[in-house]
């Protein structure tokens, strides 16, 4: 099983980051390849620049990555209640591609995590509304609160049993999809 993991942002001390890689690491006998935003900077999205230079190797690649993986575990930044400007500038590459629905019907786990009370649940919300539209499977969402209390950076697992339990059986029923898709 092909696991892509996507931090939906572009700091090199990402929270979501860490929260994509402990929530990969718990799918048992995968290939799990954790996507760095910064391998996909490109040009602000305009549609002069499309038309005139086409869509970017980039946008292309990360394209690639998600048609290679079995399941994908996104986890996204909220800056001011939706996306980072670095994730949403791959998506919008990514959705100019001729004839490809971004996610291609991949079963997705969404995430989000955030060092206040709603855990990214804004930039949540707006994914859950969005993808879908755009070829997003979504399985399942999960939102880790409070970051800083809830996750454990030198052991890199999250530390709030609550919540932890609730991630492993959300992964759990991500695998399950899978290997039904297998069959």
């Amino acid at each position: 099983m092909k696991i892509l993991a996507v931090a939906g942002s572009n700091s090199e001390t990402s929270i979501n980051k860490l929260l994509v890689s402990y929530a990969a690491s718990l799918i048992q006998n995968a290939e799990v390849e954790i996507v760095d935003m910064n391998q996909f900077e490109m040009p602000i999205y305009k549609h002069q620049r499309e038309v005139e230079n086409g869509v970017p190797q980039q946008a292309i690649d990360f394209a690639s990555k998600i048609d290679a993986a079995d399941i994908l575990l996104v986890s996204l930044s909220e800056h001011n209640g939706t996306y980072s400007t670095a994730f949403k500038n791959v998506f919008d590459w990514t959705s100019r591609i001729k004839d490809r629905a971004v996610w291609n019907e991949k079963p997705m786990l969404l995430m989000a995590t955030a060092p206040g009370a709603r855990g990214g649940l804004g930039v949540l919300e707006a994914a859950a509304k969005r993808f879908p539209l755009h070829g997003g499977n979504i399985v399942d969402t999960f939102t880790l609160p409070f970051f800083n209390d809830n996750f454990d950076k030198s052991a890199q697992k999250i530390s709030n049993d609550e919540k932890d339990s609730e991630l492993k059986e959300k992964i759990a029923k991500i695998s399950a999809v899978e290997i039904i898709l297998e069959k």
